[in-house]
């Protein structure tokens, strides 16, 4: 019997089985360059092969979040056009001219800084995997002839993987690529179906012979188990899928303490389908919608309807507060239908509210379509990277022409929309209290507040594990933009993957965050915690975080 022990679970559970170590076929391109004369049928072949994708990615999307998020990608006309443009003018074959398509735009996926945003990358590489195989005629399925009960062991899984498996066996799945917020992890959440990502090489330590215990609950991976820890961990399973009942029960109760605190629970999100998901999962509003899918999944910037169109179907189907970030793009996230100047650090360049500011009719069209779908709920704009009160003024005159001109057209909009910020930056957190005389809300964003704070490149290998927000630094700055907010009655919340984590949460509970806005699977755990907390004692730990002078005092402290 062996023991793996890994960092974090993807999807949590207990289950075991036999290994089933997954051989996924390569796809690669034919290179050939072709004749001017066979341009037409390669354009054919290719607009066939999106046909016939379409057409199967529709059936999947009826009942998959994920795989309408494919769709979007298969109908999307930037693929398309790359793709009849290699063709047409540089005699690429329709294999070759999706893979270079493909790989391009994968890779400005990849050099985003948001890993929410990252992950996208993963459907285009999907959705182009599909393709690929109607080129080339491929149907194998390496899923096909299960007929017990396994564990799934690969390199990676992609959504169209998970459509080709009988679920009847499949238990589980382990990956040596991807992190908690790739697809297969965010698959296996809402499939219900425990895994672990990133484990590094471990297919080199399986055969097919071995017999597996997946405990994503104490985040081990147990090898050829005896019969006593095969009826120990059956045990275990079961007092899971007790506890898991009761937090689904909770859905429609409030976030209170034991001693009558209240929170609110909310979710980030980046599409419609996020946002339905998050009614799903008992969300009490939207703390943060992601505004740049609109821009990076077009081919032009969007126009004032077809964002309009978008905020409109998000706030009635939430119908409860919907914060809208403004346009957080620039430096690492480039759109392809607009050229960026090279910069030596962009996470430190042109970006996010400044591009907004100097870009001001495409500010103004976003702020027209955010102030008309405020008349059908209560909407509200959200200004990133914002680092003085003049910034935020700057904004809002803008604003306010919008408004303006609305009301000439007889437009209707709330006219009492709340703007806030999100605080991420040392600046903002040093001016909290000037900005907090001036916004209606905050928003802590701790994923770009951690990186500036400590001058750390999560994206950097060498120097990734100093990134940590439980540095007494990072802390003792949350709680002063709490403190600066609640001196001046404004609501406080966070957006950042901070918010879900379940340590840190009586931390920011004791330190009187108002709104935890966090992936929509993680409301119903973080409801559960709120309601077994006391918020005196939490108030207690916070003070006792904030004086330590370490992580590992302030580790020990919270463990």
């Amino acid at each position: 019997m062996k023991k793996f022990t890994v960092s974090k679970a993807a999807s949590k559970g207990i289950v075991m089985g036999k290994a089933f170590i997954a051989v996924q076929e390569k796809l690669e391109a034919d290179t050939r360059i072709i004749k001017d004369s066979e341009k037409d049928i390669e354009l054919a072949k290719f607009k066939k092969a999106v046909k016939d994708s379409v057409a199967e990615i529709k059936v999947l999307a009826e009942d998959s979040e994920i795989f309408a998020a494919h769709l979007d990608v298969a109908e999307d006309a930037v693929l398309a056009d790359s793709v009849e443009t290699k063709i047409n003018d540089e005699n690429k074959n329709a294999q070759l001219a999706l893979e270079e398509a493909v790989a391009e735009i994968v890779t400005m996926f990849e050099s985003l800084d948001d890993e929410y945003l990252r992950e996208r990358a993963a459907d285009i590489k999907d959705v182009g995997k599909r393709m690929m195989c109607k080129l080339k005629g491929v149907k194998s399925n390496p899923f096909e002839g299960i007929e017990e009960e396994v564990i799934v062991i690969a390199e990676d899984l992609a959504p169209s993987d998970t459509a080709n498996m009988d679920f009847k066996f499949i238990k589980g799945f382990i990956t040596e690529a991807g992190g908690v917020t790739s697809h297969v992890a965010i698959m296996a959440r809402s499939m219900e179906i425990p895994a672990f990502v990133g484990v590094a090489d471990f297919r080199s330590n399986i055969t097919n012979e071995d017999y597996i215990i997946l405990d994503a609950i104490g985040n081990e991976i147990i090898v050829n188990p005896n019969e006593d820890t095969k009826a120990e961990y059956l045990k275990k399973a079961e007092d899971y899928k007790k506890m898991k009942a009761e937090l689904e029960s909770m859905n429609d109760l409030p976030a209170t303490t034991l001693d009558g605190r209240t929170v609110e629970l909310f979710a980030n999100v980046g599409s419609i389908a996020d946002v339905e998901n998050a009614v799903s999962r008992g969300a009490e509003g939207i703390g943060l919608f992601r505004s740049e899918f609109l821009y990076m999944e077009n081919t032009k910037f969007p126009t004032e309807q077809e964002q309009f169109d978008t905020y409109k179907k998000a706030i009635e189907t939430i119908k409860h507060p919907m914060i809208i970030r403004t346009l957080d793009i620039g430096g690492d996230k480039e759109l392809s239908y607009y050229e960026f100047d090279k910069e030596e650090n962009p996470f430190l360049g042109w970006r996010a509210i400044r591009i907004s500011l100097d870009l001001k009719d495409v500010f103004k069209t976003q702020l027209r379509a955010i102030l008309r779908a405020s008349a059908y709920g209560d909407v509200r704009i959200m200004y990133p990277m914002i680092i003085s009160v003049e910034e935020f003024r700057a904004a809002n005159e803008v604003l306010q022409e919008c408004k303006e001109e609305l009301r000439k057209d007889n437009i209707p909009f709330n006219d009492s929309i709340q703007t806030g910020i999100m605080i991420e930056t040392p600046a903002g957190v040093i001016c909290a209290e000037d900005l907090a005389k001036e916004v209606d809300f905050f928003s802590i964003g701790t994923n770009d507040l951690t990186q500036y704070l400590l001058a750390v490149d999560r994206g950097n290998q060498k120097i990734a594990k100093m990134y940590n927000s439980f540095h007494p630094a990072v802390l003792r700055a949350i709680s002063k933009v709490i403190e600066a907010g609640h001196k001046y009655g404004k609501m406080v919340g966070m957006c950042g993957e901070f918010a879900s984590d379940e340590k840190a949460l009586p931390i920011l509970l004791g330190m009187g965050l108002d709104e935890f806005s966090m992936a929509a699977t993680e409301i119903a755990a973080s409801r559960y915690k709120v309601r077994n907390l006391k918020y005196e004692d939490c108030k207690e730990l916070a003070k006792a975080v904030c004086s330590k002078s370490t992580i590992a005092e302030i580790k020990a402290l919270i463990d």
